[in-house]
């Protein structure tokens, strides 16, 4: 990867800070991190399903004493940026009021914004399609909540798989890129690594260069045939950021 010019590798909370884990454990996992030749500089997949953003069963104490655990170890590895999409803990269950349900996130999202400040940790939240999750589904939605939110350790993420998925255009970003500080990329068809099909990212490259967007791009994808894709993706996205 670092020969063909990415420049950090993202990982999944769960699988990298361990949060449920003991601090040993991650040590090890830290110790055999620090032999990359790239950075883990963000974590993905924050709170498991089992934890309940919202509705009945909402569990807030629980979530912020994972969180905490997870932004201490993320600021001991140097990480940056926590993604918050997490669509199995922040689902809304059938019957619950939706206006509730968000007022709920609101406020479990400032102060996961207070805790994540204390180890200059940034959680961005990630608007997810609706066949993955029934709350949060476009870059608008998401952008209005990270407003009411309002606190700059919570900002917003552009997914633009999503966003294609969901048929939400570029304008989204140039809306709210005054908040957008982290971007995923794949092709709408099957999650493909880009180039696979060839699709045209170029509206979505366009709407973060007028927003002048200065931070990281990950790609968020179903790798098929990684040693091959690898150099394939990174001249994908290259030439059409480029032109």
């Amino acid at each position: 990867m670092k020969k063909y010019g990415y420049t950090y590798i993202e990982e999944s909370v769960g699988r990298f800070l361990v949060p449920d884990k003991n601090e040993e454990e991650f040590e090890n996992m830290l110790k055999n991190a620090a032999g990359f030749p790239l950075p883990i500089k963000a974590c993905n997949s924050f709170i498991p399903k089992e934890l309940k953003s919202v509705g009945f069963e909402a569990v807030p104490d629980e979530i912020l004493e994972y969180a905490e655990t997870a932004f201490r170890r993320a600021q001991k590895a140097g990480i940056e940026i926590i993604v918050f999409g997490s669509g199995g803990s922040r689902s809304i269950p059938e019957g619950f009021s939706r206006e509730k349900a968000r007022q709920q996130f609101i406020e479990l999202g400032k102060k996961i914004a207070s805790t994540a400040a204390k180890y200059n940790v940034t959680v961005v939240l990630e608007p997810l399609n609706s066949n993955e999750c029934n709350f949060i589904n476009s870059v608008s939605e998401g952008g209005e909540i990270v407003e009411e939110i309002n606190h700059p350790n919570f900002r917003l993420l552009a997914d633009i798989y999503h966003m294609k998925v969901e048929g939400e255009s570029p304008e989204s970003i140039m809306k709210y890129g005054h908040l957008i500080k982290h971007i995923h990329i794949a092709e709408k068809q099957d999650r493909a690594v880009p180039g696979t099909y060839n699709e045209d990212f170029r509206p979505y490259f366009n709407a973060l260069k007028k927003i002048n967007y200065q931070g990281r791009i990950s790609i968020e994808a179903q790798w098929t045939d990684f040693n091959a894709q690898i150099p394939l993706a990174i001249k994908t996205i290259t030439d059409q950021y480029n032109n």
